[in-house]
């Protein structure tokens, strides 16, 4: 349990999520994440990464246990924990591919949505319920998969969007059967590792430079709003009501 690496081929590194029942990640879980993702962006014989997941889903988000028991700490470590995570997957030296499985929620669209690539099984599904959680953030990433209009209506509703969607707006690459999901990540990883090492980096460095919107100071700015909703309890009296409506049986947002 935790997060993982293997190299299973040359130049591809594998980075592998695993935390029960859901991979909804505690504090100590994002930062490792990026942990690891920058120490693969750094090592000169990786070209590409591959962020995977084991377990039913892909991502669930934040543990929203571990802050209705520690409060603010958790809060606070939870939103430098996630913004870590994220600028990681987009900063990180070599481009990443996402492998996508099951629900990739709250915090599991923050990554994909800084990843350079998505590659999702046929039965992922991608949403944004934070406003079920009592939580704010990561629409900046959403913005990144689903047109404007698209992902404000995703936001206020909660609802979610299957792979193939996305894959129609142009956002995940391939879309495959479960079994088929590493494979195919790793076949899209194979491809881009078989480039000039030092010209794939110059390459990731220039398309984030041209982007038109500061994703780590976007994404920070979000945040502040979800604090505000803490110290307000506005987030305290929404978050309490988790898994009391009939929701889907996750654990994060």
């Amino acid at each position: 349990m935790g997060v993982s690496c293997s190299s299973p081929e040359k130049g591809i590194s594998v980075v592998t999520v695993d935390f029960p029942p859901v991979n909804a990640l505690p504090v100590r879980g994002w930062f490792a994440l990026a942990d690891a993702v920058r120490g693969a962006g750094r090592d000169p014989g990786i070209r590409c990464v591959v962020l995977a997941a084991e377990g039913r889903g892909f991502n669930a988000g934040v543990d929203i246990k571990e802050i209705q028991a520690a409060g603010q700490e958790a809060l606070i470590g939870a939103n430098q924990g996630c913004a870590e995570a994220f600028a990681a997957v987009y900063e990180c030296g070599t481009p990443v591919v996402a492998a996508v499985q099951g629900f990739c929620l709250g915090g599991g669209i923050g990554l994909v949505g800084n990843a350079d690539a998505v590659v999702a099984s046929e039965d992922a599904f991608f949403g944004l319920p934070e406003l079920d959680r009592g939580a704010l953030g990561a629409a900046t990433h959403l913005a990144r998969l689903v047109p404007q209009h698209l992902m404000r209506t995703l936001y206020y509703t909660g609802r979610t969007l299957s792979a193939a969607e996305l894959h129609a707006h142009g956002s995940v690459w391939r879309v495959v059967p479960r079994a088929e999901l590493p494979g195919a990540a790793l076949g899209l990883a194979r491809e881009i590792a078989a480039k000039d090492g030092r010209l794939l980096r110059m390459a990731k460095a220039a398309i984030n430079g041209i982007d038109p919107v500061d994703v780590r100071r976007s994404y920070r700015f979000e945040q502040g709003f979800t604090f505000e909703a803490g110290l307000s309890g506005l987030a305290g009296r929404v978050r309490d009501t988790f898994g009391k409506q009939g929701k889907q049986g996750e654990e994060g947002a």
